[in-house]
């Protein structure tokens, strides 16, 4: 059975109707339609028709950014489309994978895929080393200075304030002060030194 998927995103002025008599004239017996953002992989009628797919069936759109905006998320719909036994087809791009030249088409598709994500961890991993290298570490800056911190422990550790007053004082959580103050107690114990 010819199954259409039409998606137009929640804010957009637009409807599915184009969509759907484009499908409609590709002979889909069934038309999804939903109307939620590319990027959201939360999307019930995509999820009702990849449960429904039988062996057979083939899955048309109208473009490929309608099944998604992320081709990681194109990809694993596609695997899902393709364990159900199913095939797909995008009526705009001319991929048809129930063909073998549309096999090779998304599997080229994948392998670029692939390589990007890649590129991308060796790119990351090499800024990253560079960073170390100039000295810099990576994550946030701390928002407290060293004598806030040692302010916060020696109040919490006096009695003079409760951890939860330091934590609306400085606007900072609970935990965050026992951390403080736990880091301060281990740097204030003295060690011992053999006689």
């Amino acid at each position: 059975m010819l199954i259409g998927y039409a998606r137009v995103s929640k804010g957009e002025e637009q409807s599915n109707a184009a969509q759907a008599r484009a499908l409609a004239e590709a002979g889909c017996k069934r038309v999804y339609e939903e109307r939620a953002s590319g990027g959201r992989w939360d999307r019930p009628e995509l999820h009702l028709m990849l449960d429904r797919l039988r062996a057979g069936d083939t899955v048309i759109v109208w473009k490929l950014d309608r099944l998604s905006r992320s081709l990681k998320d194109v990809l694993l719909i596609m695997e899902t489309i393709e364990a159900a036994g199913a095939g797909f087809r995008s009526l705009t791009e001319a991929i048809d994978t129930t063909t073998p030249a549309g096999r090779m088409m998304m599997q080229m598709i994948g392998a670029f895929a692939e390589f990007e994500r890649a590129m991308i961890r060796e790119r990351t991993s090499a800024g990253l080393a560079q960073a170390r290298a100039e000295g810099r570490i990576g994550g946030r800056p701390r928002a407290l200075t060293p004598a806030k911190r040692r302010e916060i422990a020696e109040s919490v550790l006096s009695g003079r304030k409760t951890g939860a007053d330091m934590a609306r004082l400085y606007d900072i959580s609970e935990p965050t002060v026992s951390r403080i103050v736990a880091e301060h107690r281990l740097m204030a114990k003295p060690t011992d030194e053999p006689p």
